[in-house]
C-alpha cells in the first residue's frame, strides 16, 4: 500500500528494455541498505526528501458536513464566514471549503444545516489547486521480451482463468492511485480514458490526461490487474477487462487527502464502475479518530463517499497497510500527520484507516510465495477479508517499462482482477453477492504453526481472512454439490418393458429433480424419483445423458449408452460384396472400403476371416496394410449391427510374389 511506512531499507528495480535499475532511496531515519539478491520496491514508503511544492501561504482545505438537503444551507455558511466553495458533492452533503481564516471551522460548525467541519490538512493547499497541470504522457518503450507465466499469477490460478474467460471488457476497474501511464504498450488496449479523470486537490478534473501519472505506482497498479494478454511484456489477472484511471494523488508530495478521495469514490459511482481498487490510505492521518473534530468531519465525508459507490453497485477493494499492525487492536500512532511534523498519540481501535476499515471495502492482506503472511503485511481479527500475493509482484511501471514491488498495494489489484473475473462471468451481481462469492472461493489459509498474533480457524483467521483468492475458481464455479453416479450402458428389446433407477446425491441433502435426453423411444424418466421406465418401441443405439439438479440450480451429469434390439436380434444386415482384389509382396494395398446397412437403421460395426498376411479391417470396415505373403485368399467381411443382427459377404484376394 502506497505511503504505509515501513521502517526499512526500500529499493527499486525497474526491468525493461535496457533492464534499467532505480538507485534506492532510504526512508527518513532507516539503516542503511543491506544487498539483496532480488532487490525490489516496498510501496507505501514515502520519499527520503520530500518534494517541495508551492503552496498558497495560510490557505487551508475544510470539510463542510451536511444533510444532503442541507447544502445549499451549508455553502452560504461557507462564504459568509470567509471562506469559497472549492467543489461541492451535493448528493452526499460533502462541501470542500477553502478558507485562509483561522478560525474558520469555528465560525462554521454552528451554522444551520451544518453538522461537522474538520480541516482536510495540517499544511497550506498547493498552489496548483487554482490551475492544476496536466501531468505529461510519458516517453514509450515496446517491449520485446516475451510473455512468462509470473509466480503471483500461478499462485492464484489466473494463468488457468485465461483460457477458460479473460474477463469481459464490459467490466471497468477503476485504479484510484497515482495516475496511470494509458499510452503503456500493455495497458494501452484495455484503457478507458471516458472512464477516467483527477481529483487531485479534491475537484474533479475530466480534461484530457489529467488522469495521467505523477508516480508509477498505479500504472504498476494497473498492469496486476489488466495488463493485456498480447505475447508481449506481462499479463494481469483479467486481461480482458476494461481498467480506468482516476488520479487520487497530487503532484510533488503524491499524498491522497481526504477531499481527493470523497471525489474519486463518487466519480467511481457515477461513471458506473464495476470495481476500484484503493492501495493507500487517505492523508495526513494514517488512522482518522472521531474523537478529534477534524479527523471526525474527514471520517464521515469519506465513508458517505464510499457508501455512494457502493450503493451505485461498485465493489472497493482496499491494502490492508505495510506497518505489520493489528489493526484490531490499536494503540499508538507516531506517523501522523504526514504532511507536516508527526506526533505521538495514542489511539484506540475507534481510530480508522480510511477507506480501508470503512463498511463494505474489502481488505486484503499480503502473502509471499509461500502462501505465508507477508513480514510488512497488517492483519486482525475481521479487518482482513482475502489475502494475495504482495511479494516481489512483476508489473507495469512508466514508459513501456517493467518493475518489481512488494507491498500490500501489490495484493490488492490482485483481488479486484479476481472481483473483476467474477463480475465478467456473473453480469450484473450485486457487490454483497460479490464480496461473498470472493470470500467463498478463497483457499483457506492456516495460521502459521507457533504465529500467536494469527488467531482464527483453517477457514477464517486475522492473518489471511477467508483464504488466498482464487482466479481459477472464479470463472469456472466451484465444483457442483449434485453427484450423479453412472449406471453404466443398458441393453433391451423392442416390446420388453424397461427399468433403471438413477441415483443421485447432493452434499447439502437438497431436493434434487431429474430429466434425461436421449433416451430410447418410449422409455421416460420420473422427474422426481429418477426411475427410467416404459417400453422400447424401436431398435437402435442412444447416448443417454441424464441430468439432476438441486434446489440451488447446481447440476450434476452421467452419461451411458443404451442398446435396444428387435425380437428377431436386430435389423436385416446387407454387407456389400466388392470386386476380388489382388496386390503385390511387401506393396502396400490400396486401401478397401466395406459397406453394408441394416433395415433397423444405424451403422454396422465389422469384422474379417481370410484376410491376406499382412492386412487389417477397422470397425468402420477399412481394410488397408502391406502383404507379407503370396497366395489366393477367399476373405470374409461380417457386418453387425447394433441389435446384434448380422449380415456376411465374401470375395478372393490374390498376392503376387516376385
Amino acid at each position: 500500500m502506497k505511503r504505509f511506512p515501513l521502517r526499512r531499507t526500500a529499493l527499486a528495480l525497474a526491468l525493461g528494455v535496457g533492464a534499467a535499475v532505480i538507485a534506492p532511496a532510504l526512508a527518513v531515519g532507516a539503516p542503511g541498505p543491506t544487498p539483496s539478491p532480488a532487490p525490489v520496491e516496498i510501496a507505501g514508503k514515502k520519499p527520503a526528501v520530500p518534494v517541495p511544492v508551492d503552496t498558497q501561504a495560510g490557505l487551508r482545505a475544510y470539510f463542510v458536513i451536511t444533510e444532503p438537503s442541507q447544502v445549499a444551507a451549508g455553502k452560504t455558511a461557507v462564504t459568509s464566514n470567509g471562506g469559497t466553495v472549492y467543489a461541492s458533492y451535493d448528493a452526499i452533503g460533502v462541501i470542500v471549503a477553502h478558507s485562509t481564516d483561522a478560525d474558520f471551522a469555528a465560525k462554521v460548525r454552528p451554522a444551520q444545516g451544518v453538522q461537522k467541519v474538520g480541516a482536510t490538512r495540517t499544511s497550506d493547499v498547493p498552489a496548483a489547486a487554482a490551475n492544476p497541470a496536466i501531468p505529461p504522457s510519458p516517453s514509450q518503450t515496446t517491449p520485446t521480451a516475451a510473455e512468462t507465466n509470473r509466480s503471483d499469477m500461478t499462485q492464484i490460478g489466473a494463468d488457468k482463468a485465461w483460457d477458460i474467460n479473460p474477463g469481459s471488457a464490459s467490466v471497468t476497474v477503476g485504479i484510484l492511485d497515482t495516475g496511470v501511464d494509458d499510452q503503456h504498450y500493455d495497458l494501452k488496449p484495455n484503457f478507458d480514458a471516458s472512464k477516467s479523470a483527477s481529483c487531485a486537490y479534491g475537484k474533479l478534473d475530466t480534461r484530457e490526461g489529467s488522469w495521467r501519472p505523477v508516480g508509477d505506482h498505479g500504472t504498476h497498479v494497473a498492469g496486476t490487474i489488466a495488463a493485456a494478454r498480447n505475447g508481449k511484456g506481462m499479463v494481469g489477472v483479467a486481461p480482458g477487462v476494461k481498467i480506468s484511471s482516476v488520479r487520487v494523488a497530487e503532484a510533488g508530495n503524491q499524498l491522497f487527502f481526504p477531499e481527493n478521495t470523497v471525489c474519486a469514490f463518487v466519480f467511481a459511482g457515477d461513471k458506473g464502475l464495476q470495481v476500484t481498487n484503493n492501495s493507500y490510505y487517505t492523508d495526513p492521518w494514517l488512522f482518522a479518530c472521531p474523537t478529534d473534530t477534524d479527523q471526525a468531519a474527514i471520517l464521515e465525508g469519506v465513508k458517505r463517499a464510499v457508501a455512494y459507490a457502493e450503493g451505485k453497485n461498485v465493489l472497493n477493494v482496499a491494502a490492508a497497510g505495510n506497518e505489520n499492525y493489528n489493526l484490531a487492536k490499536k494503540t499508538t500512532d507516531s506517523t501522523s500527520p504526514n504532511d507536516s511534523t508527526p506526533v505521538n498519540r495514542t489511539i484506540t481501535d475507534a481510530c480508522q484507516s480510511l477507506p480501508t476499515e470503512l463498511p463494505g471495502v474489502v481488505v486484503v492482506s499480503s502473502v509471499n510465495g509461500s502462501n505465508v503472511k507477508s513480514s510488512f503485511s497488517n492483519y486482525g481479527t475481521d479487518k482482513v477479508h482475502v489475502a494475495a500475493p504482495g511479494d516481489n509482484v512483476y508489473s507495469t511501471v512508466l514508459g513501456g517499462q517493467y518493475g518489481s514491488k512488494s507491498g500490500t498495494s501489490m495484493a490488492s489489484p490482485h483481488v479486484a482482477g479476481v472481483a473483476a473475473l467474477l463480475a465478467s462471468v456473473n453480469p450484473g451481481i450485486s457487490t454483497a453477492d460479490l464480496r461473498a462469492k470472493l470470500a467463498a472461493q478463497a483457499n483457506d489459509i492456516a495460521c502459521p504453526s507457533g504465529e500467536t498474533r494469527c488467531t482464527g480457524s483453517t477457514a477464517k483467521n486475522s492473518f489471511y481472512g477467508e483464504g488466498l483468492v482464487d482466479a481459477k475458481e472464479s470463472v469456472e464455479g466451484p465444483a457442483s454439490p449434485v453427484s450423479v453416479t453412472s449406471p453404466g450402458d443398458q441393453s433391451g428389446k423392442v416390446g420388453q418393458a424397461a427399468s433403471l433407477q438413477i441415483k443421485a446425491t447432493d452434499a447439502g441433502g437438497k431436493t434434487l429433480t431429474y430429466a434425461a435426453s436421449g433416451l430410447p423411444a418410449g422409455l421416460t424418466i420420473n422427474s422426481t424419483s429418477g426411475l427410467i421406465s416404459g417400453t422400447p418401441t424401436a431398435a437402435g443405439s442412444s447416448s443417454v445423458t441424464v441430468t439432476v439438479t438441486n434446489a440451488d440450480g447446481k447440476t450434476g451429469t452421467a452419461k451411458f449408452g443404451w442398446t435396444v434390439t428387435s425380437d428377431g436380434g436386430g435389423g436385416t444386415v446387407t454387407v456389400t460384396k466388392p470386386s476380388d482384389q489382388w496386390g503385390f509382396v511387401n506393396w502396400a494395398v490400396t486401401p478397401l472400403q466395406i459397406s453394408g446397412s441394416s433395415t433397423a437403421g444405424g451403422s454396422l460395426t465389422y469384422t474379417a476371416a481370410g484376410l491376406p498376411t499382412g492386412l487389417s479391417i477397422t470397425p468402420a470396415g477399412r481394410i488397408s496394410g502391406t502383404p507379407t505373403k503370396a497366395g489366393t485368399y477367399t476373405v470374409t467381411v461380417t457386418g453387425t449391427d447394433a441389435g446384434g443382427a448380422k449380415g456376411t459377404t465374401s470375395f478372393g484376394w490374390r498376392i503376387y510374389g516376385f
